[in-house]
């Protein structure tokens, strides 16, 4: 009986998260379903070659199709090798800042990943008003990181003023796939006022968990804006150096969805949702 118990319960678990899940609500998406620049309703730029805090080596670029444009479906985001401005290479860091800012749900990017020594290809969240301070004190979310010289690799990654990798404390964690380049994958996360939750394709491989000590561990009860990027070289992409022979790279996105926070579910009448043995 006590077997039968644990079982019932853990069925009702995964029915309520199927459920919940499932009653998430899209407010906000683009599915890129037309041709040209990005919808500039839902998509900003940074700009520059200033190497961005990390000493990486393009100039990012603003409203030219050679570094973002929407084809066939999909969002292009190349990096080239090109003399511009200062830097010899571009590429483009598309933001929805001002355009979309959230505060918990779920954020899911579908995309397929350009491949090479020197990439350093990133989808990503920032602070919207920076309330506790410049980086690392108002947080990171880092839904997908990839290096080219780890072409097998992605990586979750938050980062805040007690958990960053300039003190070594950050909460990271790698996962091994072998298609990264050749196929799309779904990157994602879930974000409540508890836990920021990590996923490839719907595979949850990292939690990222509020302590209650405050905004220095839990900077995550803010508003965070989207960025899609593909930087050239820097102190983690350009580790081993950058292989100009094989530009020019692209990330390419199917689409990109973002979810209200899903409903608590509610128990009913005497069902236990608790493990009793």
């Amino acid at each position: 009986m006590k077997f039968h118990h644990v079982l019932f319960s853990l069925s009702a678990l995964i029915l309520f998260y199927s459920e919940s899940k499932a009653q998430q609500k899209l407010v906000w998406s683009d599915e890129f379903n037309y041709s040209g620049l990005p919808d500039s309703t839902k998509w900003g730029y940074d700009e520059g070659s200033h190497g961005w805090g990390n000493n990486e080596l393009q100039y990012y670029t603003v409203n030219r199709k050679e570094n973002a444009r929407v084809e066939n479906g999909h969002l292009i985001i190349e990096a080239r090798k090109e003399k511009f401005g200062k830097a010899n290479y571009t590429s483009a860091r598309l933001v929805t800042k001002g355009k979309g800012d959230w505060k918990y749900g779920r954020v899911e990017v579908k995309a397929k990943l350009p491949k090479g020594k020197g990439m350093w290809p990133a989808i990503w969240m920032l602070p919207t008003q920076w309330v506790y301070g410049g980086w690392p004190n108002s947080g990171e979310i880092d839904i997908m990181e990839n290096v080219g010289y780890m072409p097998d690799s992605v990586f979750g990654s938050v980062h805040t003023k007690s958990f960053n990798h300039i003190l070594g404390t950050q909460t990271t964690k790698g996962l091994w796939l072998n298609d990264l380049s050749s196929a799309f994958h779904i990157y994602a996360i879930d974000w409540d006022e508890q836990k920021v939750d990590f996923f490839v394709d719907d595979q949850k491989y990292l939690t990222f968990y509020n302590n209650k000590t405050g905004k220095d561990a839990w900077p995550f009860d803010q508003s965070f804006h989207l960025l899609l990027n593909i930087a050239v070289g820097g102190n983690w992409g350009g580790k081993y150096g950058v292989d100009d022979a094989i530009f020019p790279q692209k990330m390419e996105v199917d689409y990109v969805r973002v979810y209200a926070p899903a409903p608590v579910p509610a128990t009913k009448g005497s069902l236990s949702l608790g493990y009793r043995f």
